[in-house]
């Protein structure tokens, strides 16, 4: 596992994150160009349905989501604007509005609607943890953490949520409770090998390299296969 992936879905994926990891990567990834044609061809039925029912909060959270498709952020923002000044409850609105800030590093409106919508929807998981990772890119690590602390408590179940918490640790120089995340992590999601490679690398950062061992060769009998972690188990020798 080339190491410099696996760092980057930690420090991005987790994103979650929230809605990076959960949203983002599974549902507005890059399209190839017949998918993007085929939204671009929905934009226009969108906008022909629109301007015959321009009141219509479904026809623009649909063009909305073909805005996020095509990576049309602004378009996208407009979109949810409008449903919101109908409807300034919408969960969905505010969700994928903050998401699209995000990627024009509006970070302040992104959290003020997720700050809204958790209002909402206090265990909405998504929201969230999408919230914990705005304040960490704003520098505020410690807000991050605690809510991240309240996002366990609502999903003790969520391999992703302690992964965050650790990665934030880990940022604090908690390393005892960042240790004890990713092993939480792992128990959660055994067959994932992103959560085994974090917790080695922090081991072998602190010279642990015996723990690192049993650890990566824990992931192998649980089915991970051994191909994946060469590089660590390597890495553990030096």
């Amino acid at each position: 596992m080339d190491c410099r992936l696996y760092r980057k879905g930690i420090a991005f994926g987790l994103l979650a994150f929230g809605f990076w990891l959960l949203a983002a990567q599974n549902v507005y990834c890059q399209q190839p160009k017949a998918n993007s044609q085929k939204w671009r061809d929905s934009l226009t039925v969108l906008n022909q349905q629109i301007a015959t029912q321009p009141w219509s909060t479904d026809l623009h959270l649909r063009k909305a989501a073909a805005n996020l498709q095509l990576k049309q952020w602004q378009y996208a923002i407009d979109e949810y604007a409008q449903v919101l000044q109908k409807d300034p409850r919408n969960p969905a609105a505010l969700f994928y509005r903050a998401y699209a800030n995000t990627h024009l590093r509006r970070f302040d409106l992104a959290r003020n609607d997720l700050n809204d919508l958790l209002i909402i929807a206090p265990n909405h998981f998504e929201a969230r943890l999408s919230l914990a990772v705005i304040l960490q890119q704003i520098g505020k690590k410690q807000e991050a953490l605690d809510q991240l602390n309240q996002t366990i408590q609502q999903h003790a179940d969520s391999a992703v949520a302690y992964a965050a918490r650790a990665n934030i640790e880990r940022q604090l120089k908690q390393d005892d409770a960042a240790l004890y995340d990713w092993e939480r992590a792992e128990q959660l999601a055994p067959r994932d090998p992103t959560y085994v490679v974090s917790h080695v690398d922090l081991l072998l950062v602190l010279e642990r390299r015996t723990e690192a061992r049993k650890v990566l060769d824990a992931a192998v009998k649980r089915g991970i296969p051994r191909g994946m972690l060469l590089e660590w188990y390597e890495k553990c020798k030096r």
